[in-house]
């Protein structure tokens, strides 16, 4: 297994947290949230890893990043500023496809603002089997989003899946029963399932730019690409905001927190 982070956005939302870093570089629970996500990738077993980097690139090295100097490679988005996560993807996919090419059967793709345990990666790989593209969803969502916010269905999107595969996600939902979990910024491709994110993209042309990963599934799912759906409970966080890592911190001080990934 290989894996990639999408970490070339500033994470403006963190304020002056990242005026010097890239997102990914900002602590939780006392380390940098690339700590977390690649000690998870490296213990589910990924091989290799690429980050793809735009906002303050230099910062986005092993050394810099206070990993070892083999803990991955990188490349760039040069469009950072006026892109979003799926061209970041595209942007990695000379490095996917060689690693396809040379036999590799399965990467991992990861926002760069979530920790999560190997556990979680390893459900993802292990249930995902041969479907071409695999995502996880929280199915405990709920008790995180009531932390993160005062009305959960506000920022809450839609997601339903039937028998493990999915079958709507990313819409804004008018009730509860909408949403069986949430997806978490996790999934995993085969060579057969990056052929067939490539070949919509192509497809989409300058509008890769404008679309969101949810909506470019919704679409994938229009284009009859089968998405297995892998529910996981707990035990992971988004970091958008401030506000969330004092929520997060305050929610560990406590102890027998059910999203605590650690």
């Amino acid at each position: 297994m290989i894996a990639l982070i999408l970490a070339a956005g500033r994470g403006s939302r963190l304020r002056e947290l990242t005026s010097d870093k890239p997102k990914c570089l900002v602590s939780l629970a006392g380390r940098p949230l690339l700590h977390w996500q690649y000690d998870a990738l490296r213990a589910a077993g990924a091989q290799r890893l690429l980050i793809v980097r735009g906002y303050l690139a230099e910062r986005l090295v092993p050394e810099a990043a206070g990993l070892p100097a083999d803990a991955f490679e990188t490349t760039v988005n040069p469009q950072w500023e006026h892109s979003n996560m799926l061209s970041s993807l595209l942007c990695a996919g000379p490095w996917l496809e060689a690693a396809f090419a040379a036999g590799e059967q399965e990467a991992v793709i990861s926002y760069a603002d979530i920790v999560y345990p190997a556990a979680h990666v390893r459900a993802l790989c292990d249930q995902g089997g041969a479907t071409p593209v695999s995502i996880t969803f929280d199915t405990q969502w709920e008790s995180l989003w009531c932390v993160r916010f005062a009305d959960p269905l506000s920022d809450a999107e839609s997601f339903v899946s039937k028998d493990g595969f999915l079958q709507d996600i990313g819409r804004r939902p008018q009730s509860l029963d909408e949403i069986q979990g949430q997806y978490m910024g996790l999934l995993r491709v085969t060579p057969q399932g990056w052929q067939e994110i490539a070949a919509a993209c192509r497809d989409l042309g300058d509008e890769v730019a404008r679309t969101d990963m949810t909506g470019f599934l919704r679409l994938l799912m229009a284009r009859h690409v089968p998405i297995a759906a892998v529910p996981v409970q707990g035990r992971w966080c988004e970091v958008d905001s401030q506000d969330d890592l004092r929520a997060y911190t305050e929610m560990l001080d406590q102890g027998n927190w059910d999203h605590d990934w650690r």
